[in-house]
């Protein structure tokens, strides 16, 4: 393989064509003297000469490689020539052509007896019904054994730039950040993690492409060491997670001056509705009830006091800017206002900066039913049903369900709908919760928005087979939803117990300390988002969230069953779980029948009754335990104190390089 700068039909005519032995160059097929060429022509014909060489080179290995290529199979076709011809007639006819039915019948005994037949989730009736066709190749059939549909894969939204983040920083630690790191990586974003002093080994920075160190833990607070933190390490969005920074206004506000997209609402939509007091009043004014109660803030004890007669006791005094169950106190009798009220405004300055509180009415007994909603910057808005996640302890949640067995299909139509409605008339744009308050008479009252990813969230995504997390970031590109209500259709049902280091028997109390021994369970329909392992150190700095245990079932009884089985097989020790209250709750004859509310933890008495297990239980640890626990100390010892491997001068410039 050469190439040549003249004709090569006349490549052996150059001495006839010459004349007297003078080389002839040959330029767009008219031959001339090489004396008669100028100097720009010369130039022009070296520089020919360089370029056609080069290009030969570089062809030199593809010649090689196609040369051994023929090589190889005229020396297979020698040894094995019917191999070759097999392989030969599959390429050349069974691969794009339909088969016959000859054909048909052994592709099919082989798909079925050495491949089908040991892979889960095939679609057998779909394999059969291509077999029966006349047109159909041997890729359609094979993809079709090995489960592969690509009518079922569908976008739920659509980018019409047709580009995403090049990569995105998450403002987060522990679960979520796994959960965003793995929703970023389908969609081929590349993502940086942050970590603390403390957490150089956690999961959530050796998953992500990149990690920067922000020092100590309460940086993770800082919302300009964060953005810093994204400019050095080129992301151009930052997705905030849950908790920390994802409802700050402020930090929306500087990720938009930078030059960095927040994935979430703007700054403008989070200050709206992080104000409950305006919140209300928005859906009021787009006919979503509300509670009894006062629109503006509190001024003072005797404001509150005399709202309170006017409206009835209880009441509940809460912080504006507040989530969580931060900042909020419940009221039965009038002796009691003013020291709740001062509570409140004391707690609410210290949770969120802001002292500002507002009174209204308290519902005895609700349900606590949200509704997860995804909007789009074109206006579209569409909700995926309902979760009720009424099992709660101080407005904690801690356990939740998908859907709740409380709503008719009427009402879950009449709540979705007002809580859409309201959406698209604030102009909202994002992933968001639509909370609500039910009462006994099936009353449903707007209580606040939350304008970020939830916890809970995976549940939905298990009884909707939407990636919610995935949705987010595509529509924080300006991507457009491409689906309509009707087309989310609830399957199944899910329910999702919060494990924490807390003691239930203590009066949940915290339990900092090091997992000795981790063993999540497993099987049909369990799911779980957790960073935690053997050797994982519970942080006394942050939140004691441990893991997401979330079960899936055909309905709730099913769910039920595989969320007692689950957490009977979980296995975490070293710290105090909240696993004896959440198989206490799940075990309860009145949450099994879905009699459940708020009020369910006082009103069944849970605590008391898990302080009694656990003083039946007492006892001292047994040998085996403490020996692992001995094994466990030694060992994070024996690492603290190993020094860092130093790594070589070329490792090192190389990740200065990557930093850069």
């Amino acid at each position: 393989m050469v190439l040549c700068g003249c004709n090569p039909d006349r490549r052996q005519k150059k001495e006839s064509v010459s004349g007297q032995g003078v080389p002839a160059i040959f330029i767009n097929e008219v031959p001339f003297r090489k004396s008669m060429a100028t100097k720009e022509e010369k130039a022009g014909m070296r520089r020919k000469k360089v370029l056609v060489d080069w290009i030969n080179s570089m062809l030199a290995p593809l010649e090689k490689g196609v040369a051994a290529t023929k090589d190889f199979a005229r020396k297979a076709r020698e040894a094995m020539p019917w191999l070759y011809d097999h392989l030969e007639g599959m390429l050349g006819h069974h691969i794009v052509k339909p088969l016959t039915d000859r054909e048909k019948k052994e592709v099919s005994a082989l798909l079925t007896s050495t491949i089908i037949r040991r892979l889960p989730h095939i679609d057998d009736a779909r394999l059969q019904g291509l077999l029966s066709r006349n047109d159909a190749s041997f890729l359609e059939i094979l993809t079709a054994g090995l489960g592969i549909d690509p009518s079922r894969e569908r976008n739920y939204s659509i980018i019409r730039s047709k580009k995403l983040f090049r990569r995105v920083l998450i403002a987060n630690r522990g679960e979520i950040s796994l959960r965003v790191i793995r929703a970023c990586r389908e969609l081929g974003i590349e993502t940086v993690a942050i970590y603390s002093d403390q957490e150089k080994d956690a999961l959530h920075v050796k998953f992500a492409d990149k990690a920067y160190c922000i020092g100590k833990s309460k940086n993770y607070l800082d919302i300009r060491k964060i953005v810093k933190a994204a400019k050095k390490m080129g992301a151009d969005a930052i997705h905030p997670g849950y908790g920390f920074l994802s409802e700050r206004a402020d930090f929306a506000a500087l990720c938009k001056k930078k030059g960095i997209k927040f994935i979430g609402p703007s700054a403008k939509e989070i200050a709206l509705l992080g104000d409950k007091v305006e919140a209300k009043k928005r859906m009021m004014t787009n006919g979503v009830p509300i509670i009894i109660g006062h629109a503006d803030p509190l001024e003072s004890k005797e404001q509150a006091a005399q709202i309170a007669q006017s409206t009835g006791y209880p009441v509940i005094i809460k912080a504006a800017a507040g989530g969580g169950g931060k900042g909020m106190r419940i009221v039965r009798r009038q002796p009691d206002i003013g020291a709740a009220f001062d509570a409140a405004k004391s707690e609410a300055k210290s949770a969120f900066g802001d002292d500002t509180v507002y009174i209204e009415k308290y519902v005895e007994d609700p349900r606590h039913i949200e509704f997860q909603i995804l909007a789009d910057r074109y206006g579209n808005v569409i909700h995926f049903g309902e979760r009720d996640c009424s099992i709660q302890r101080r407005h904690q949640k801690l356990i939740e369900e998908a859907p709740s067995p409380a709503l008719t299909p009427e009402l879950r139509e009449k709540m979705g709908t007002a809580a859409v409605n309201a959406i698209k008339a604030i102009g909202y744009e994002g992933a968001g919760t639509v909370e609500f308050l039910l009462d006994k008479s099936r009353n449903f009252y707007f209580i606040e928005m939350n304008t970020r990813i939830q916890v809970e969230h995976g549940i939905t995504e298990l009884i909707t087979g939407v990636d919610l997390v995935k949705e987010q970031i595509k529509l924080a590109a300006g991507a457009r939803l491409s689906y309509k209500q009707e087309d989310i259709k609830i399957d199944g049902w899910a329910i999702e117990c919060r494990l924490n280091a807390e003691d239930p028997s203590n009066d949940f109390a915290p339990s900092p300390g090091t997992v000795v021994n981790y063993l999540p369970p497993g099987g049909p329909g369990i799911k779980i988002g957790s960073t935690v392992h053997a050797g994982y150190r519970v942080s006394p700095h942050f939140d004691s969230l441990l893991a997401l245990l979330m079960c899936l079932g055909k309905d709730r009884e099913e769910a039920l069953s595989r969320m007692r089985r689950a957490l009977h097989e979980y296995v975490i020790e070293g710290v105090q779980t909240t696993i004896p209250f959440n198989e206490f709750v799940v075990n309860h004859p009145q949450f099994i029948k879905g009699n459940v509310t708020t009020s369910f933890i006082e009103r069944y008495r849970v605590m008391e009754h898990l302080k009694k297990a656990r003083a039946r239980k007492g006892g001292p640890l047994s040998k085996e335990k403490k020996m692992l626990l001995v094994t466990t100390a030694v060992s994070h010892y024996l690492k603290d104190r190993q020094p860092a491997p130093q790594g070589s001068s070329w490792a090192k410039a190389s990740r200065l390089d990557h930093l850069e």
